[in-house]
């Protein structure tokens, strides 16, 4: 095994225990370790990314199998996600990656702080599905696979408690 793997698996051990933890912040951490380490920005994205399918499949998984998933939530979501995250993607393959470094370098650290502040804070319960669900589905997709750092945890301060999981689920598609 070469150092280069030893430190990834490392890097990604460490950022998953802090997932687990909080339900977010792999996408920071690991994107953040790996620019760090280097890595431009679209490959960046992509090790997450494949990385994150066997961790959101195993977690999409549970909750289907304990149905903990509001599937309209789900289908609200899914189509402005998935259209978000390929105008994303194209976006990030596109652009100059020293451009991409120093936006996602100012990103990564204000969805770090905003990720703190979600620790530290007890969130309140809403009742009510927010209306404008889809656009901020579209534009999680789309920051998602252009930064690869914000996922849908960060909307589910607009959706009750059981809406929570379905916005786990949007991760997948």
């Amino acid at each position: 095994m070469t150092t280069e793997f030893l430190l990834l698996l490392a890097i990604g051990f460490g950022a998953q225990l802090i997932d687990g933890a909080l339900g977010m912040a792999y996408g920071v951490l690991t994107n953040a370790a790996l620019l760090f380490m280097g890595v431009p920005p679209a490959q960046a994205s992509a090790l997450i990314h494949t990385a994150e399918i066997f961790t959101t499949g195993a977690s999409a998984a549970s909750h289907v199998y304990h149905r903990n998933v509001d599937w309209k939530l789900v289908l609200r979501l899914a189509v402005p996600g998935v259209l978000g995250a390929i105008l994303g993607a194209w976006f990030l393959s596109n652009i100059d990656i020293t451009a991409a470094r120093r936006w996602i370098y100012i990103y990564l650290l204000l969805m770090g702080c905003y990720i703190l502040w979600r620790a530290v804070r007890i969130p309140r319960v809403r009742e009510r599905l927010a209306g404008w669900l889809p656009p901020a589905g579209f534009a999680a997709g789309f920051l998602d696979a252009s930064d690869r750092v914000l996922s849908a945890d960060p909307l589910t301060r607009f959706a009750s408690a059981a809406e929570f999981s379905a916005s786990i689920l949007s991760e997948v598609s």
